[in-house]
């Protein structure tokens, strides 16, 4: 079983950064001798609009990063394909068509893109798996590393409940069958919970969808019982969202709900975090994943194919490819007792946005001010 030590970092986004380069520090897109100008276009497809983070943080930092290492130069094109296979393809066939330098793909489907993948190969189109990982001939894969991710949510639970033993029954709200980190959540999710609690139920969430997850919780609380839930595996916050309407709709009160895990440190899941209602999240400090993965696209499109490779930190393999260069980004544990040395010292929230009129008393209680 991996163990990687987690920690409670101060400042998450200073630490991920001085981590996350894919150049060296002192390199930028003029100390090499590239192949391309600075005037390059850089793709980004991202795959679904539930989860916020896309639109608010992903796509913007990579927007920014691409133009500072290219003198204001390049410029990035977006789409999202709001978990549409179909839409993901023709989105990823007009970037093609429109010759883009290199493609930042974030797959709905990590299989079915496969294909599309392959049409860019043969365009000269580097193709750079962001987030997921996309089969097919890809050229580089930065992401969190999703075990971690799952191991961190595992322990959260098993911490929760003090003393936690197999009479605890657990329900676990898995994610998209059609996304690869589900399946990596999970894993790094048992090997914190197996053996040491009861798995009672246990359900994949097509398309990360909060209606199906609070449907799925439903199920789980009719065969299991309101009472008898020790605790919820929620692979994401917006899941997380139905879960809770679930056991709520159920008739459990908010200061009887179990512990409930999440991921994303969306703003309404920090805000549960402050009044009770969820456990935890995983934060991901989005900037060490989104510049990296920039710097990666910069770099392939100017030719430094050696800096790049060498300045990856792992390799990953997936069902169609082996050893593909991947840089994977650590994760923080969220929970109420380092909300300010987290989202709020990283710039991602400020007091405000998180302590509205309907939490000033919660964050009151936490001296979140």
């Amino acid at each position: 079983m991996r163990r990687i030590a987690i920690a409670v970092v101060a400042s998450t986004m200073s630490l991920s950064l001085a981590g996350c380069g894919m150049l060296g520090a002192s390199e930028d897109s003029s100390s090499a001798t590239p192949t391309r100008t600075n005037d390059i276009t850089i793709g980004v497809l991202m795959p679904e609009t539930t989860n916020t983070r896309y639109a608010e943080f992903d796509y913007p930092i990579i927007k920014r990063k691409v133009a500072a290492l290219t003198s204001n130069k390049g410029k990035t094109v977006y789409a999202n394909a709001e978990a549409s296979v179909k839409k993901q393809n023709a989105q990823m066939q007009k970037m093609i068509d429109d010759k883009v330098d290199c493609i930042l793909l974030d797959a709905v489907d990590s299989h079915k893109i496969a294909p599309m993948v392959k049409k860019a190969k043969e365009a000269n189109i580097p193709v750079i798996a962001y987030d997921r990982l996309a089969e097919g001939p890809i050229d580089a894969y930065v992401s969190f590393d999703n075990e971690l991710v799952g191991e961190v949510q595992g322990r959260a639970i098993t911490e929760a409940l003090g003393s936690a033993d197999t009479s605890d029954q657990i329900v676990m709200i898995n994610g998209s069958p059609t996304d690869p980190n589900a399946a990596q959540f999970k894993a790094g999710a048992m090997d914190e919970l197996s053996g040491r609690v009861t798995i009672a139920a246990t359900y994949d969430t097509a398309g990360w969808k909060p209606d199906i997850a609070q449907a799925s919780m439903t199920k789980a609380i009719q065969k299991i019982g309101k009472d008898n839930i020790a605790a919820v595996y929620s692979a994401n916050d917006a899941m997380a969202g139905g879960v809770i309407k679930a056991l709520e709709a159920a008739g459990v009160s908010d200061s009887n709900l179990p512990p409930i895990t999440g991921q994303d440190a969306e703003l309404p899941a920090v805000q549960r975090i402050v009044s009770g209602e969820q456990y935890m999240t995983v934060y991901k400090p989005y900037a060490g994943e989104a510049e990296a993965a920039a710097e990666a696209a910069v770099a392939k499109v100017q030719g430094r194919e050696l800096q790049f490779e060498a300045l990856t930190r792992d390799k990953v393999s997936s069902p169609t490819d082996k050893d593909i260069p991947a840089k994977l980004v650590t994760v923080v544990a969220l929970t109420k007792s380092n909300i300010k040395t987290t989202v709020i010292a990283d710039g991602i929230y400020k007091v405000s946005d998180i302590c509205t009129a309907k939490y000033k008393t919660a964050c009151d209680a936490i001296n979140l001010k």
